[in-house]
Order: C-alpha cells, then sequence, then structure tokens
C-alpha cells in the first residue's frame, strides 16, 4: 500500500478517534451541568408562574418575545455598520447567529451572496497568508545575519515557531481589548477570540451587542471589524504553514513512488534485454551444435 493512502487512512481513523474522545469529554464535563441549569430554569419558570398567574401559552408568548428582542439590543442590526458587521460573519463562516435575514429576498441574497463571497474569501486570505510568510522567512532571514548565524536559512520549523508565537500574541492583544470594551473576562474574552477567529462562531459570545454600540461607537466598531480581518489573515498564515508541510510530505511521497517506478521500469528493460541476448546466443550455439553434428554426420556417410 502506498504511504499515501496509509497516511490518509491514518488521519481518517485519526479524526474518528478525535471526535468520540471529544464526546466523551464534553459529555462528562458539560451533561451534569446542563441538567441542574434546567432543573434551576425549570424552578424559576413554575415560581413566575404562580407569582404572575399566566398561562403555559402566556410564557412561551412572552419566551418568544424576549428571543425576538435579544438582537435589537445593540440597536438597530441592519443600519450599514450593522449589515457590515453580518456580512463579515457570512463571508468569514463565522456565523454567530446574532442577526440572521427575516425577509425572503434576504435570505436568498444571503445564499448567493454566500455562493461567491466565501470561496474569495478563502483565496484572499490564503494569499494573505503565503504573503505574510514569506515577509516572515525574509525577516528572519535577514535577523539571522545581523546576529552572525552560521546558518542562516530560515527551516520549516522556525516558520511555524513563529507563526504559533503570532497566533497567541493576536489572540492575547484581542482578549484585552474586548475585556476592556465588553466587561467581560480576560478569560472569557480569550475565548470569544479564539473561537471567532478559527470561524467557529457559537455566538454565546458576541462584541457588538450592547446598547447602541453600533452607532454611537464608531471607533470601537472600527476596531472590531479590523481585528477579525487581520486576526484571521494571521490565523489562516498559521493554518497555511501547517498545511502546507503536509502537502509537501506527500509531494514528496509521490515524487519518490514516481522514481521508484521509473527505476523499476529500466531495471525491467534493462533485465528483458539481457533475457533477450542471451536467448539469442544459446538459439545460436545450438545452431552451431546442430550443424556440427550435420557436418559430422555427412563426413561419416560419405566415408
Amino acid at each position: 500500500m502506498k504511504k499515501q493512502n496509509v497516511r490518509t487512512l491514518s488521519l481518517i481513523l485519526c479524526m474518528f478517534s478525535y471526535l468520540l474522545v471529544g464526546a466523551a469529554v464534553f459529555d462528562a464535563l458539560e451533561s451534569e451541568t446542563e441538567s441542574s441549569r434546567r432543573r434551576v430554569l425549570e424552578q424559576k419558570r413554575s415560581e413566575m408562574k404562580k407569582k404572575y398567574r399566566f398561562t403555559e401559552e402566556d410564557y412561551r408568548e412572552i419566551e418568544r418575545v424576549v428571543l425576538q428582542a435579544e438582537p435589537h439590543r445593540a440597536g438597530r442590526q441592519w443600519k450599514f455598520a450593522g449589515s457590515f458587521y453580518f456580512a463579515i460573519t457570512v463571508i468569514t463562516t463565522i456565523g454567530y447567529g446574532h442577526a440572521a435575514p427575516g425577509t425572503d429576498a434576504g435570505k436568498v441574497f444571503c445564499m448567493f451572496y454566500a455562493v461567491l463571497g466565501i470561496p474569495l474569501t478563502l483565496v484572499m486570505f490564503q494569499s494573505l497568508g503565503e504573503r505574510m510568510n514569506t515577509f516572515v522567512r525574509y525577516l528572519l532571514h535577514k535577523t539571522k545575519q545581523c546576529l552572525g548565524c552560521r546558518h542562516t536559512e530560515v527551516s520549516m520549523e522556525n516558520m511555524v515557531l513563529v507563526g504559533f508565537l503570532s497566533c497567541l500574541g493576536t489572540l492575547c492583544v484581542g482578549a484585552a481589548a474586548f475585556a476592556h470594551f465588553e466587561g467581560w473576562s480576560f478569560f472569557h474574552a480569550y475565548y470569544y477570540c479564539f473561537i471567532t477567529l478559527t470561524t467557529i462562531g457559537f455566538g454565546d459570545f458576541v462584541a457588538l451587542q450592547k446598547k447602541e454600540d453600533l452607532q454611537e461607537k464608531t471607533p470601537y466598531v472600527a476596531f472590531s471589524f479590523m481585528y477579525i480581518l487581520v486576526g484571521l489573515t494571521v490565523i489562516g498564515a498559521f493554518l497555511n504553514l501547517v498545511v502546507l508541510r503536509f502537502l509537501t510530505m506527500n509531494s514528496e511521497d509521490e515524487r519518490r513512488d514516481a522514481q521508484e517506478r521509473v527505476s523499476l521500469k529500466r531495471n525491467k528493460g534493462l533485465l528483458d534485454g539481457s533475457l533477450r541476448i542471451l536467448g539469442e546466443r544459446r538459439q545460436r550455439t545450438g545452431f552451431a551444435y546442430i550443424n556440427n553434428i550435420r557436418a559430422l554426420l555427412a563426413k561419416w556417410k560419405s566415408n
């Protein structure tokens, strides 16, 4: 079996194993807490029903109104700033879920917008990541020259280390900023930055959702937009290195297999030629032997 096939099969098995491990860990960590929270909510709902004397239908209606009003806490979501924020979450596949088109026309346009925008965004971040990695490699090379290092070549390990530190720094800077503007703890702000820049986008923490933030805090809005785009570029550059390393390994294996196939064909050709020459020699030797016997018989008959 080819090395590429073995590696691919190993990756598939690793992914499914990783999924099983993740499911088991999340079950152990979250299941009991979920049950406890549900019991608390059920108790509070019962207390509210007794206190305000509303029916189950009334409660469902209040719940529906509260959920529908939630996206409007930050002001009007579909003015230009809010629409730009939504467009970013669409083409970057973050998809917080904090806002969604309410009209059929908006839903149709969103689908067409995503079909074109998502590939365009992926290609853009791929290109920006490559340019960023090229620039970082150049800086590392010059730094090694200035420091008088004997080996000034920049290895893949150097690039991965710098990429990892850049990602860590980007997350920490964003966490400090959002903790200040949103009033979150540093941990929750770091969690928000990680979930955003990896495009997971759960939506449990979403920036710019305080009262009228989208309309009244223009500098903070601009910072949030730029942070998402720049942060995705940094993360994309790092992932580009990791993926490039894997693709390089596959290319090396494919090139090695191709060389082995060419070598086998060449050796087979040489072997076939040698066997053909040997067969011809044996054939000539056999003919000469028969001719010698015929000559001896003819000579014997003549005597």
